[in-house]
């Protein structure tokens, strides 16, 4: 199967999926020369990209007709499953040949299943989740983690590479989407050590900045204690990637988890958390938002806690 690779000269991209992350990255293909197509639900949120250049379509389907790659990157695997295999969806309009690449955190199952469809239709089909979060989209350094066939990865490498930093072809249909969920596993437990850190170092007194200032560079460091530990500390909980979407993945982990009967009780403890952030009313928040949560536990107001707490330990 020779597959020609993704050029700007003559392979027209396809774009559905417009918000936090899909408008940025979509916008790196713009820059390149691609010529795009995109979609959204909402229109007014692919107004940038259009400025910049991309045509609209109506549908999934009008984008696929008028594509030969098409890049997804949408919330739920009922979107996906909407946008792809759906009466008005990609499938329905690619022409043989073209290419449909899954980038939103999903069902493993799921990508097999649009595997199977588009190969039925002689197409192909990628499933390709990203990490990184607002932050990595906008500077094109995302880590791409990809299932699918080695000569479809090849094809579309130069978007990839346009889009992401850390490029890897994990396996067959659906294995990109195995990596993730290790992924989330790891961000959600990570988050919940740099959340209970921060309110421990806060109660005891200690300026907060500083503090990230020492862990950060050691064995304690992480990319969620230097990027968001900063934005906890200021109270900015915009999302570079929502706690709703968090809390479907870490529903997707544990499902994947007792299907290969594996007991993790950190993953099933996170998203008991990440609910409890959810009923706190910040499901729309950014996936740090875990602070308020813990901190109301503590019975402290995190939004609108003093500069700093005096310590009333005594020796």
């Amino acid at each position: 199967m020779t597959i020609p690779s993704a050029d700007p000269s003559r392979t027209r991209i396809g774009w559905i999926g417009t918000g936090v992350m899909g408008a940025a990255m979509c916008s790196h293909l713009l820059k390149a020369g691609y010529t795009c197509t995109v979609f959204n639900r909402t229109r007014q949120k692919a107004e940038g990209l259009l400025a910049a250049g991309a045509r609209w379509a109506d549908s999934p389907k009008e984008v696929a007709e008028r594509s030969d790659i098409v890049f997804t990157i949408v919330g739920y695997p009922q979107d996906v499953r909407e946008v792809i295999l759906g009466p008005q969806g990609v499938l329905q309009g690619l022409a043989p040949g073209g290419i449909v690449v899954d980038m939103t955190t999903n069902e493993p199952k799921l990508a097999i299943e649009i595997h199977e469809a588009a190969r039925s239709k002689d197409c192909h089909a990628l499933d390709a989740p990203v990490s990184g979060g607002d932050v990595g989209a906008r500077e094109g350094r995302l880590s791409i983690m990809i299932g699918g066939h080695p000569e479809v990865v090849e094809a579309v490498m130069p978007c990839f590479h346009l889009m992401g930093k850390t490029i890897v072809h994990h396996g067959g249909p659906g294995a990109g989407q195995h990596a993730k969920m290790t992924n989330q596993i790891l961000i959600a437990s990570t988050m919940v050590g740099v959340c209970e850190g921060l309110l421990y170092a806060y109660r005891a007194g200690l300026d907060l900045n500083k503090v990230i200032e020492s862990v950060a560079s050691g064995a304690a460091g992480s990319w969620s204690i230097s990027n968001l530990g900063p934005r906890i500390i200021q109270n900015r909980f915009e999302p570079g990637f929502y706690v709703e979407h968090l809390i479907k993945d870490l529903g997707i982990a544990i499902q994947e988890a007792k299907r290969m009967g594996l007991v993790l009780p950190g993953l099933a403890l996170a998203e008991q958390l990440y609910l409890a952030v959810a009923a706190c009313g910040h499901a729309r928040s950014g996936t740090h938002a875990l602070q308020i949560a813990l901190a109301r536990i503590s019975n402290i107001d995190w939004l609108n806690r003093p500069p700093t707490w005096a310590s009333t330990s005594t020796e």
